[in-house]
């Protein structure tokens, strides 16, 4: 007799490798053959799983596959076409949820995972095994009206009561109205029910309640004490036949909402110009916690106030600041800094980030928003203990994110380019595609799925824009960006009032050198700054000289740099340093006395507790800091002084964290197994698997272990790793040398598929696995003559 793994057995590789495409978590790891594929196949998890990327009218094809005696049924069950029912059988099958050919079945573990399919209790040969001998005796002779003659054992009074409950009509009748409303109750499903006391015995004679009355019938049936169950005879029965209410072969239309059309260069435009804003919004973030990160809670996560101040500083929602934060946190260019007391601090990958250009950055940022399974639409709500959720916490994570988030954007797809879909057609259209990922959780989730892909700019006026659809497909969406966002510009136009104009987004360079020597006054299609004599300071506290600013302006000025900012740069370095405070707790130090005598002289001085040392030195009770920020507010310059006389830069440099190899990053990698390369490795090395267990793994392993004759090979280390970057070019197998962990050099086959992060990855035939080889293990490679290669096979 055929098994389930005799069927995948009788597979062929085009359609093992469509199976563990649909689920590729049956390849985490490798099943060691076919027939433990099978049964991790079967399993209620991977099952489950399984069942809910199936849709609708699949879902529905399958459940009446285990109500139905024979496939043979189904399109009038589902009063669906036969083609498409065909269609849908092929989909189980590509899936391993049913399998046979020629009369199609449920695979193993599928009836389990599905315990009431199609909304039905079981049949009443099945509801009723529970019961004991003399109970069903006394049940078929209520509704006989004479005892059972020559039923000596349950299994025959089973049969007679699904003889008698076949046509259930005239004892529906006979219970009465509000037994009939009961059982109406339960029709549709779940045909379960909760009661007091069911296990009690009761006869038509003697029964008061509704329950009673059906109980007393068999049109319910008593699992336990407490739960009753309606036998798929009655429920089929009161359901005129029916399997389903409303199930249809094809989804629910994208309803367009309802606006005035917009031209698609329009649409693209405001999508780019979102684009560019969140890449711009995330570098001015990062800039600023580099140099004042916020402090990671106890709890994790990022405060209210720090989150509120983020919202502050780039004018945005918090909602959105939350988005932001929580983007760079999945592109893994913002991290924690140790495990206590640590900071939230940019990572050394945001340099490199800051290095590409914004079409680069913005893919980094949509690639990481698009496989996160961080919700930052839950910042600042209750979880169910009514504790604070803080955006970057363990608490904003859903697993069903980047599912939900991809499925909508698919719609969205679908619907073709000028198509806005309205979100209550999105809702349902979802429904039918992934009836078994409903809830409340997933409705919120596609609320905040449109809203963040406008305000990254994958959406544009509802409508998904050319780049994001690249992005969906696994294609390179800079090119259909970049042509859309404006250039970066190396040139300011510096005004006479004091301010500068950058009328495009800055190179990274001067955009730095202008933060910290001016503040930003607006933002636009244009950005204004301002010189004051605060910001010159701030240049000139962290290093920078007058003839660095005045050098800077004037290179990247379009005009000469107007009379009024030379005069401010040169007055504030002029005063800037003139007096110096270090530590004693501190002291104020100048040449010129009568600079110090005025300070004294002044009232505002009082709060400062300075005494005098010498002439030109003062003396003080505060810290550093604070004295330095007390004669500051009285007007004055003075800069902080090291031990050795040397000026102290205050404007600390930036910081950097390394991200700890925890979840946040595993997380965001992609799965090994679920790219077409990896995929046919795998089957190759079911195959060899199988071949192993059923002709013999000492037989099969002699055939595999034929190696070319001789010493590994050596080759240089980066000749090594063009080799093997060429052979997964062109396909086929290599010959390469690998050191164990002792240091043992062994040879091995290998069909390499990738080769990146430190690892190749490829089918080892020598031992019928896919596995993965470091890299600086590797002795040397040489390729396969005709003669070796199918000595080794």
């Amino acid at each position: 007799m055929e098994t389930y793994a005799d069927w995948l057995r009788a597979r062929g590789d085009d359609e093992l490798r469509a199976l563990l495409s649909a689920r590729p978590e049956l390849l985490a790891p490798v099943p060691a053959d076919l027939a433990a594929l099978a049964s991790r196949a079967a399993t209620p998890a991977a099952v489950s799983r399984a069942l809910d990327r199936l849709d609708r009218f699949t879902l529905a094809v399958l459940e009446a596959l285990l109500v139905l005696p024979s496939p043979d049924g189904l399109p009038a069950a589902l009063d669906a076409p036969p083609e498409r029912v065909a269609d849908a059988l092929g989909t189980l099958r590509r899936f391993g949820l049913a399998w046979g050919d020629d009369s199609p079945a449920p695979a193993p573990g599928v009836r389990q995972s599905m315990p009431h399919p199609a909304g039905l209790g079981p049949p009443v040969q099945e509801v009723f095994a529970g019961y004991s001998r003399d109970r069903l005796a006394d049940l078929v002779t209520d509704l006989t009206g004479e005892a059972p003659r020559g039923f000596a054992d349950a299994a025959r009074l089973l049969g007679r009561l699904a003889e008698l409950l076949a046509d259930p009509a005239a004892l529906i009748e006979d219970a009465g109205p509000e037994a009939r409303a009961a059982l109406d109750h339960l029709t549709w499903g779940p045909p379960v029910g909760r009661v007091a006391d069911a296990r009690r015995p009761v006869r038509i004679g003697t029964a008061a309640t509704p329950i009673e009355r059906l109980l007393a019938r068999g049109l319910l049936a008593a699992e336990d004490d407490r739960t009753v169950t309606v036998p798929r005879e009655v429920a089929l029965h009161l359901r005129g036949g029916r399997l389903f209410r409303d199930v249809t072969a094809d989804p629910p239309p994208l309803t367009a909402a309802t606006r005035a059309p917009r031209p698609a260069e329009v649409v693209v435009q405001a999508a780019a110009g979102e684009a560019f804003n969140a890449v711009r919004l995330v570098e001015e973030l990062l800039e600023r916690w580099g140099l004042d990160p916020p402090p990671v809670l106890r709890s994790g996560g990022l405060a209210v106030r720090d989150l509120r101040a983020a919202a502050g500083l780039l004018d945005v929602p918090e909602w959105k600041a939350a988005l932001l934060v929580e983007v760079a946190y999945a592109a893994g260019l913002l991290t924690r800094s140790g495990d206590l007391d640590g900071e939230w601090l940019p990572t050394p990958a945001y340099d490199l980030w800051l290095m590409r250009d914004t079409a680069g950055r913005w893919t980094e940022l949509a690639r990481g928003w698009l496989k996160s399974d961080r919700v930052a639409g839950l910042a600042g709500e209750r979880d169910d203990r009514d504790r604070l959720i803080n955006a970057l916490s363990e608490a904003m994570v859903r697993s069903s994110a980047p599912a939900t988030r991809r499925a909508a954007l698919d719609v969205l797809a679908e619907a073709g380019r000028g198509a806005v879909v309205g979100e209550d057609a999105l809702r349902a259209r979802l429904g039918w595609l992934q009836p078994r990922r409903a809830g409340p959780t997933r409705e919120r989730l596609i609320g905040w799925t449109l809203r963040e892909a406008a305000a990254l700019g994958l959406t544009g006026f509802g409508e998904l824009v050319p780049f994001a659809r690249d992005l969906l497909a696994g294609a390179d969406p800079e090119p259909a960006l970049e042509k859309h966002l404006p250039a970066p510009v190396d040139e300011i136009v510096i005004q006479a009032d004091l301010t500068a104009i950058a009328p495009g987004p800055l190179v990274t360079d001067l955009a730095r050198e202008l933060a910290l020597a001016a503040d930003v006054e607006s933002t636009g299609a244009a950005t204004v700054y301002r010189f004051t004599p605060e910001s010159v300071r701030r240049a000139l506290d962290a290093g920078r000289t007058a003839a660095d600013l005045t050098d800077l302006l004037t290179r990247h000025s379009a005009t000469p740099l107007p009379q009024p900012l030379t005069y401010l740069i040169d007055d504030v370095a002029r005063r800037h340093g003139h007096l110096r405070v270090g530590a004693l707790s501190s002291y104020v130090r100048t040449d010129s006395s009568a600079t110090l005598d005025e300070i004294l002289a002044d009232r505002r001085s009082d709060p400062l507790r300075l005494y005098r040392l010498a002439p030109t030195v003062l003396a003080s009770g505060l810290q550093r800091a604070a004295l330095l920020d007390g004669l500051r507010a009285m007007g004055l310059a003075p800069v902080a002084e090291a031990p050795g006389g040397g000026v102290i830069v205050t404007r600390p440099d930036a910081q950097r964290a390394e991200p700890p190899p925890t979840a946040e990053i595993v997380r965001l990698r992609p799965e090994e197994h679920t790219d077409a390369s990896m995929i046919s490795a795998a089957v190759r090395a079911l195959r060899a698997g199988d071949e192993a267990a059923l002709l013999g793994a000492e037989q099969a392993r002699r055939r595999a272990d034929a190696a070319p004759s001789g010493e590994p090979p050596r080759s240089p280390s980066m000749a090594t790793v063009d080799r093997l970057r060429a052979a997964v070019d062109r396909g086929g197998r290599v010959w390469i040398g690998y050191l164990d962990q002792q240091g043992q050099a062994s040879s091995r086959i290998v069909e390499p598929v990738r080769v990146e992060g430190g690892f190749l990855t490829g089918y080892d035939a020598t031992r019928a696995a896919v596995h993965r080889f470091a890299l600086h293990r590797i002795t040397g490679v040489a390729e396969l003559t005709d003669d070796s290669a199918s000595d080794a096979s």
